[in-house]
């Protein structure tokens, strides 16, 4: 059922995107050359048809850091997007699904982890990518300003996540057939300074751009081809 549901929403999509697409005017072509001189590494993920970006603790900045309070040993974070009633409740039945197409509220996943991403995700399923201070600046910023707020400042917890080392945080952005957690990641990646389309609902929009300007960029020397990695496990709530 859910691959059924994942061709349907593909084709809707798809109409949706290229609609908004031919009333819009064409983007300027994106640079290919990478931000330098660099600053950090960060990773992208792809999860099936989710993707998450992520960084090290030490590049995150102390607000992005503070998202991960309670969880001890952490090396790295990762952030992704969801639908709030598809995600939050785990009620995945065809309802739910449905209903993740009609736009509601949005979910911030954060993943604390002690080891780097391809290690907890598979080297395959995980490209490195170098950004600038600038592009370091922004991505911290696109985060910070993505996890809404309670009164005193603090982010608002939905509960924890679908395993151990994750937490539910309440978004800021609306989910919709046309602002999918892909269209979030690849929001962060043009906040880092790197030259995402602006159209990418899907995990392989966001993958295959990805997987060419990490392939530049390890050309010209920026990035390190990461070794096969075994499976590792995420942060512990204290």
């Amino acid at each position: 059922m859910r691959r059924a549901f994942a061709r349907a929403i593909r084709l809707l999509t798809s109409a949706a995107a290229l609609a908004s697409a031919a009333c819009a005017p064409l983007p300027p072509a994106p640079s290919t050359t990478p931000a330098i001189p660099v600053a950090a590494t960060i990773d992208v993920v792809a999860r099936d048809w989710h993707t998450d970006v992520c960084l090290r603790s030490e590049d995150a900045g102390a607000g992005v850091r503070s998202l991960a309070s309670g969880f001890e040993d952490v090396r790295y974070l990762c952030f992704g997007f969801g639908d709030r009633s598809y995600v939050v409740r785990r009620n995945h039945g065809i309802g739910t699904m449905l209903l993740a197409l009609v736009p509601g509220r949005g979910v911030v996943l954060m993943t604390a982890l002690r080891a780097p991403p391809a290690d907890a995700f598979g080297a395959e399923n995980v490209v490195g990518l170098a950004v600038g201070d600038a592009g370091l600046e922004g991505l911290q910023t696109y985060l910070r300003n993505a996890v809404e707020r309670n009164a005193d400042g603090g982010a608002i917890p939905l509960g924890a996540g679908p395993y151990e080392g994750g937490a539910y945080l309440s978004a800021t952005a609306a989910y919709s057939l046309l602002y999918t957690c892909n269209t979030w990641t690849a929001d962060a990646l043009r906040h880092a300074g790197l030259p995402l389309a602006p159209i990418a609902v899907f995990a392989d929009d966001v993958m295959m751009q990805v997987r060419r300007i990490g392939s530049e960029q390890r050309e010209d020397g920026l990035v390190r081809v990461s070794p096969l990695s075994r499976p590792s496990t995420p942060a512990s709530a204290q």
